[in-house]
């Protein structure tokens, strides 16, 4: 038996290749839409996938599932649990509580585990091949490392009202019920690791045993002595920001995305070109550069997405392709660059692009304002804006400022003031250039607090605790 993890760390995301190399047969489990990787990995392993698979209706990214099947010829399979709200509109065979797929000497049984949603399903392997009782796992965004997923996400993204409280105790009861009736060599490989927003607390350790959590995670105590309201209290306390992308990929998840096939190239544009598109304002400029080169001088009206690292986070963030369908022209250094940005930016249905650019000669320049720490208060700024994490909010914040999470910017912008100038500020300054640009295209006066939360709090001889520091950026 064959089992790869292939690990997003732009969106903190796991899939998986599971395969039969007696037979060079594979199923793949939560893909994402970029699918080279997975076709790369099957060829160096002389494997076929020829089923495809995924635990849940994702709501951090747009899954990858039918554009696999469309490249593979793949047979699609989804969950056929969870009740009429929650089935797929997209032909493929249903799974249910114990059904189970073979793939040569593996059994591949599903298991449903709502909570985390309705329809939840794990996937159970057996490697027929070794032994006659399942081995591993696959436990998508039911049970992490150290966690588990949150139960709130429908109200958070999906437009459910008190769902929480049902999600929490169907996951006790998953718990219960089917973690728990597993030995405990038993490995889990979750669906996600640290810095997913699909949980509050995820370790970043690839894989646990349901042994390991039984005895040490946070919700063992409760599951021991049957404490169903402590641990509904304790799941829901402290859940992180839901950011309101998760409500496009949800929708687009259940109905099925576009498949998108050969992509090709994307066409390096002349500047020329590109300045006369965004005169006509029939394109969109997103300045894939670092923080630290956009402050010292952008093109008016560019969205600040930089390239690497959490592009696909920060770009559903800052552009909405359900409200603004104008192409993107991305500024980046060369053609290897543009086309990773693309990658990461069609894993949140990001898709429509003009080109990419190298240059910016006769474009409108801009440079965005900045706000030193001990001119705050002279500023007479009508709002400061703090844009991190709930969280972090409460663990320190610039004295009368409002939080509101950089992943939430775009779709509240009718609650911010229009007159004045409203300050933003983050940890210390990656997620504040993708939440000013935001604001300064929507047509906001806006300055940047130097050096965010850290930079003030040192200004004010605050210290590291108050500071935050080490809760990231």
């Amino acid at each position: 038996m064959l089992l790869e993890r292939i690990y997003d760390e732009d969106l903190a995301q796991a899939g998986y290749l599971v395969g039969c190399q007696a037979s060079g047969e594979a199923v793949v489990v939560d893909a994402r839409r970029d699918i080279g990787v997975y076709l790369d990995l099957a060829e160096r392993h002389g494997m076929r996938i020829v089923a495809v698979t995924e635990t849940h209706i994702h709501a951090d990214y747009l899954s990858g599932t039918r554009e696999l099947a469309a490249a593979t010829g793949a047979r699609t399979y989804v969950s056929g649990a969870g009740g009429a709200d929650w089935q797929y509109g997209f032909e493929a065979v249903r799974l249910h509580d114990r059904d189970a797929v073979t793939i040569g000497r593996l059994r591949i049984e599903a298991r449903h585990t709502p909570g985390h949603t309705p329809e939840h399903l794990a996937f159970l392997v057996t490697d027929g091949a070794f032994a006659e009782e399942p081995g591993y796992l696959l436990s998508g965004d039911f049970v992490f490392a150290g966690d588990l997923g949150r139960p709130d996400l429908l109200d958070e993204a999906a437009g459910g009202v008190d769902t929480r409280y049902e999600g929490a105790r169907q996951l006790f009861a998953s718990l219960r019920d089917t973690l728990l009736a597993l030995p405990d060599h038993v490995q889990i490989h979750p669906g996600h690791g640290s810095g997913s927003a699909c949980g509050k607390a995820l370790g970043a350790l690839p894989s646990t045993t349901v042994g390991y959590e039984r005895r040490h995670a946070w919700w063992g105590r409760y599951l021991s002595t049957g404490d169903e309201q402590g641990f509904v209290e304790a799941l829901l306390d402290g859940q992180p920001d839901a950011h309101a992308y998760f409500a496009r990929m949800k929708r687009q998840n259940q109905q099925g995305p576009r498949v998108l096939g050969d992509r090709g190239e994307l066409p390096e544009l002349a500047p020329a070109d590109v300045a006369r598109a965004l005169a006509e304002d029939t394109a969109i400029l997103v300045d894939a550069r670092p923080a630290a080169a956009v402050r010292e001088g952008t093109v008016r009206g560019a969205l600040a997405v930089p390239a690497g690292g959490k592009a696909a986070s920060y770009g559903a963030w800052a552009h909405d392709p359900e409200t603004e369908t104008r192409p993107l022209v991305l500024l980046v250094p060369d053609r290897a660059t543009a086309q990773d940005m693309r990658d990461h930016l069609i894993r949140v249905g990001i898709d429509e692009y003009a080109g990419f650019v190298t240059g910016v000669e006769g474009m409108p320049a801009e440079v965005p304002a900045q706000v030193a720490p001990a001119d705050l208060d002279a500023a007479g700024a009508a709002l400061v804006l703090d844009v991190r994490n709930r969280s972090e909010h409460a663990a320190g914040h610039v004295p009368g400022s409002r939080q509101l999470g950089a992943g939430r910017l775009l779709w509240n912008l009718d609650t911010l003031p229009r007159d004045g100038l409203i300050v933003t500020y983050c940890q210390s300054g990656a997620r504040n250039a993708v939440a000013s640009s935001v604001l300064r295209r929507a047509g906001f006066r806006v300055a940047e607090l130097q050096g965010g939360y850290v930079g003030w709090s040192a200004a004010h001889d605050r210290g590291p605790a108050a500071a935050g520091v080490g809760r990231g950026r």
